[in-house]
């Protein structure tokens, strides 16, 4: 089992919904496979960054026209940082900078 830490004072695990369910270390499967697999009525993982851009330090999502969306939870997977953040925005960081976002609600 993954252990999400809490990055906002009122998140709550709540807020995470089924996530947690759907992504687990014994799966050798990397966490977009794992939520595509058990998201499958929610149209999977929808691979991209849809047009966010990510501050790396502080994995704040920019999207033009839109105010920031800062980082309310996130879990280590191996190699892989998941970032949950408002309105059920998920970003999967690798180690090398790259990441993709989806709305998996």
């Amino acid at each position: 089992m993954l252990i999400w830490e809490l990055l906002h004072p009122r998140m709550t695990p709540e807020h995470l919904g089924l996530i947690p369910m759907w992504i687990h270390d014994e799966d050798p499967d990397p966490a977009w496979k794992q939520i595509d697999k058990n998201y499958q009525h929610g149209g999977g993982w929808c691979h991209g960054t849809m047009n966010f851009e990510m501050d790396m330090d502080t994995h704040i999502l920019k999207y033009p026209g839109d105010p920031e969306l800062r980082p309310l939870a996130q879990a280590e997977l191996r190699d892989e940082l998941i970032v949950f953040y408002d309105h059920a925005i998920v970003a999967i960081v690798q180690e090398d900078g790259s990441f993709e976002v989806a709305r998996v609600d």
